[in-house]
């Protein structure tokens, strides 16, 4: 589990393809300091495994079923990565509850800069976009952020100063795929009410909410 809020930005070292797996090896600083052979961490809003680490880089495989969801076949080696650690019992949750597994990738329609906030227009599949509503939570390559407004095929998100400084959505360009994840609580919501017995406040507190 994760929180959204991207811990350092890594870069990508070296891609090796092992069929059916592919090894991302990343340089990073802060996130090193107590990490261990199987945890889990958010590279762009994926969750995946370590399988090495040393003093400056750390290793996860990639298998062919997150490929397929994600872009990050299409990672090349000196690209940015958000990083992000498992979430602590103990931690601050300062974004929302974020599971790093994708849902799906959208594409950015357009960048629009105003005096203190840059506009993200982000097209996303029809799956995706029903499980949002506006003001609620969006994962964004793993970036925990809020969805603004929404529209029929597309959604805004507002990004301030310190979030694009922090986070690789400052290098992100018209047509750049995202990695989207939607709410995990809007999920369950969703999957109860596809019963055809409807919702009850019985039903809403039995599932956990």
């Amino acid at each position: 589990m994760f929180t959204g809020i991207v811990e350092e930005v890594g870069t990508i070292q070296s891609i090796k393809k092992q069929n059916p797996t592919t090894e991302l090896t990343i340089q990073c600083e802060k996130i090193l300091s107590d990490m261990n052979i199987g945890d889990s961490i958010s590279v762009n809003g994926t969750c995946l495994t370590v399988v090495r680490f040393d003093t400056s880089t750390f290793t996860v495989q990639v298998i062919t079923g997150t490929e397929n969801k994600t872009y990050l076949a299409e990672l090349s080696s000196g690209q940015p990565v958000n990083l992000e650690r498992a979430l602590l019992a103990t931690g601050r949750l300062g974004g929302h509850f974020v599971q790093g597994h994708v849902d799906d990738k959208g594409v950015i329609l357009n960048i629009k800069q105003s005096q203190n906030e840059w506009i993200y227009t982000i097209k996303a599949p029809h799956h995706i976009l029903k499980q949002m509503i506006p003001q609620g939570s969006i994962a964004v390559d793993g970036v925990s952020l809020t969805v603004f407004k929404k529209e029929a095929t597309s959604f805004d998100i507002h990004l301030i100063p310190e979030t694009r400084k922090a986070t690789i959505l400052s290098t992100k360009r018209q047509g750049d795929p995202v990695h989207l994840e939607t709410d995990m609580l809007f999920k369950y919501v969703e999957n109860i009410t596809r019963q055809n017995d409807g919702v009850s406040l019985d039903r809403l507190l039995q599932a956990g909410f």
